[in-house]
């Protein structure tokens, strides 16, 4: 398999073609999601990271930009929203060096305000991007969530999800599952359940083959980021000046 590059579009840019080829990759993974319901929600999204082979679509995460204010200041998320790769090219890194230097650029465009990752998590292997791009996230397996993440976290979930977010548990939950995985990627592998992420996955969403999704968040910002993901990131602040603000 060839090299995957990465191509970031603004959602309107989308034609019919597009959002059927995004379609028919999900539903391989996910079930539960009408063709419709994927329209609407990708309709609410402003970005969308395309992975492609040559011109063949292998992986792609949905962006919203939230404006928000919280303790008095104001402040930036960047929402990801329903994100696939094609099995067949797991274990590389473009699609989260892509988002990197997106949210690098997001950040140039207004370095004064915080600007966090709003994360919501169906599967393990999505919560393990986290521990894969910071030091500092939550819930964290090893480090408490320290009040004002907390409550950031709990108000973007209610300005998102409303009465679907269960601040008790930290998850939203749905009286019907609006998407979950199919069975057999849904699956944790024995050598994979006894690492610490995915026990606190598992221990705080036990309920993820049902639909329930898992909130996270952190602050994008250098310091709070390793290696590649932070080289990323500075090389999108950096690309900023000679790119289209966001």
């Amino acid at each position: 398999m060839q090299r995957l590059t990465a191509v970031v579009r603004e959602r309107g840019d989308l034609d019919e073609g597009d959002v059927r080829r995004m379609y028919a990759l999900f539903e391989q993974y996910y079930e539960a999601v009408p063709l419709q319901t994927f329209q609407t929600d990708l309709a609410a999204k402003s970005h969308v990271i395309e992975l492609r082979e040559e011109q063949h679509l292998r992986g792609f995460s949905t962006i919203a930009l939230i404006d928000f204010e919280f303790g008095g200041m104001p402040r930036r998320a960047i929402f990801s929203g329903d994100t696939i790769i094609d099995h067949q090219c797991w274990g590389g890194q473009t699609l989260p060096v892509a988002f990197c230097e997106f949210a690098g650029r997001v950040h140039a465009d207004d370095p004064r305000t915080l600007l966090y990752w709003f994360l919501i998590t169906k599967g393990y292997r999505t919560y393990r991007y986290l521990p894969l791009f910071a030091r500092r996230y939550y819930p964290h397996p090893e480090q408490s969530t320290p009040p004002e993440e907390q409550a950031c976290m709990d108000a973007l979930a209610r300005l998102c999800f409303g009465e679907a977010y269960a601040p008790e548990r930290g998850v939203l939950h749905f009286p019907v599952s609006r998407g979950h995985l199919r069975a057999q990627w849904a699956d944790v592998r024995e050598g994979v359940s006894r690492r610490a992420d995915v026990r606190l996955f598992l221990e705080r969403n036990p309920g993820y083959r049902e639909g329930d999704e898992l909130v996270c968040i952190t602050r994008l910002c250098p310091g709070n980021l390793k290696s590649f993901a932070r080289r990323a990131f500075e090389k999108g602040m950096h690309d900023a000046a000679r790119l289209p603000v966001l």
